[in-house]
């Protein structure tokens, strides 16, 4: 596809995206095919030749639209909030065009310095602590998605807390969650090596918007302490799914001033 060619179709697909927004209500939200409906529809081997970007909008309309849930739908209201805008379509566009693959400065200068300046002036609308800005030992790095977000901040304060209680220490370390919490965080603790039965689900308390009691908290950690354990990692969700990934050293620190090592949205 050259330039002219890419201009026309980029034009075309764009167009077909603008439609597509603009009769959304029209869809039924869920999709109302059955399990397995595509293979009947497509091939079984994949096509020696591209097909026509015409054909391809006739898929589109035909096969696939079937068979998505709308979930930018404004009457979509499962799992996450419609997360997405018209106008990240284009920022998508440039990505997808620049095709950076940004694993360190050298391969990208631009991405590397702009994912910190964006993380650091996220951290300043959270008004979060000073050590959480770049340019202490701190900073934040964008991840795919809210679970490998769970899963690094886990995985941080493993780490931290092996180092200062001996790699040998593994098997007593001890994760806090409230009843609510996204499943992410205890498929993050098997991938970390955490014990399943060192996994603490405390109960929510659905008079109080389902908030965890601090006391029951304590009272957990106090038993675990008691039984020679070590608490180090509690995971606070709120009803909008937004993940507050607490860690601290539990030696000397009161829950009140946890400090909050990262937050992440869905």
């Amino acid at each position: 596809m050259d330039a002219e060619q890419l201009r026309e179709c980029g034009h075309r697909m764009v167009d077909f995206i603008a439609d597509y927004y603009k009769s959304m209500e029209t869809f039924p939200v869920l999709s109302q095919v059955q399990p397995g409906y595509l293979k009947e529809l497509l091939p079984d081997s994949a096509p020696n030749q591209p097909d026509t970007l015409d054909a391809l909008f006739d898929d589109i309309r035909e096969k696939m639209i079937p068979g998505v849930t709308h979930w930018q739908s404004p009457s979509y209201f499962a799992y996450y909030p419609s997360n997405s805008s018209t106008a990240g379509f284009l920022g998508e566009m440039l990505s997808a065009a620049f095709n950076i693959v940004g694993f360190s400065w050298i391969t990208s200068p631009a991405a590397t310095e702009l994912e910190v300046i964006v993380l650091d002036w996220f951290a300043k609308m959270l008004k979060l602590p000073s050590q959480f800005l770049s340019d202490v030992p701190g900073g934040g790095v964008i991840q795919g998605t809210a679970s490998e977000a769970v899963l690094v901040v886990l995985l941080a304060a493993r780490d931290r807390t092996l180092k200062k209680h001996g790699k040998k220490s593994l098997e007593k370390l001890v994760v806090y969650a409230s009843d609510q919490t996204h499943s992410a965080l205890q498929k993050a603790c098997q991938i970390a090596g955490i014990f399943p039965e060192n996994f603490r689900v405390v109960k929510a308390d659905c008079s109080k918007n389902y908030a965890v009691a601090p006391e029951a908290v304590t009272e957990a950690i106090s038993i675990d302490l008691s039984s020679g354990l070590i608490p180090f990692f509690i995971c606070a969700t709120d009803i909008h799914f937004l993940y507050l990934l607490i860690i601290y050293e539990v030696f000397g620190t009161s829950i009140p001033s946890c400090p909050r090592i990262a937050t992440r949205t869905s």
